[in-house]
């Protein structure tokens, strides 16, 4: 069942700062991942422990954060929009913009990953296995196409190759790849797309 993502603002017509959207795009892109983590359950795939499965959510994210920088890449400059908390001179270029959202989005995320991961496995230096995690995926990810029709089988399959990786190829989790690229992958990113597009409205 598709979760219902809220992504308009209430007070339509204020302008945002750039802080302030990466904010409400990594509470998406958690809510997002944790749901496609949770799907794979529900179609009897099997976890061995929480630390795989928010192994998922990780990997989810990375794929998310991806996702998030190239439509940053794309996304013109709006009348209102704020670039951040304490601008006073002119605007930053687009390469600026979008440096400050992903950058904003991924210590978000960074912070989502720390509490949760604290919170079901006890201490940890959560935050910067996470952090090497999203620089060792930036880097593969970016051998990969993503256009206006969305991202390309290779992209794809990269996810579904990493989320295999994780859970392992048992006999019950041998399709884990096909879900992931067929169908989890390609509803994760069109939930996704619309969230950035709405919130930039």
């Amino acid at each position: 069942m598709a979760i219902r993502i809220k992504s308009h603002w209430s007070n339509a017509g204020t302008g945002r700062a750039l802080p302030e959207i990466a904010g409400a795009l990594a509470f998406i892109a958690w809510r997002i991942a944790l749901d496609k983590a949770i799907n794979l359950h529900c179609e009897r795939f099997v976890y061995r422990d929480d630390a795989q499965r928010l192994g998922v959510i990780q990997e989810y994210l990375a794929f998310l954060i991806q996702v998030a920088d190239r439509l940053a890449q794309a996304q013109p400059a709006t009348a209102d929009e704020a670039p951040d908390d304490a601008a006073d001179g002119p605007a930053p270029d687009r390469a600026a913009r979008r440096r400050l959202l992903i950058t904003a989005l991924a210590r978000k995320l960074i912070e989502h990953v720390e509490d949760n991961s604290a919170d079901l496995l006890g201490p940890g230096d959560y935050a910067q296995a996470f952090i090497t995690l999203l620089n060792q995926r930036s880097d593969e990810y970016a051998q990969y196409q993503l256009d206006a029709q969305g991202p390309s089988y290779a992209f794809l399959r990269h996810l579904g190759y990493e989320v295999q990786g994780l859970m392992g190829g048992g006999q019950e989790n041998r399709w884990v790849i096909d879900q992931v690229m067929d169908r989890d992958g390609w509803d994760a990113y069109r939930s996704f797309a619309k969230a950035f597009r709405d919130l930039f409205d």
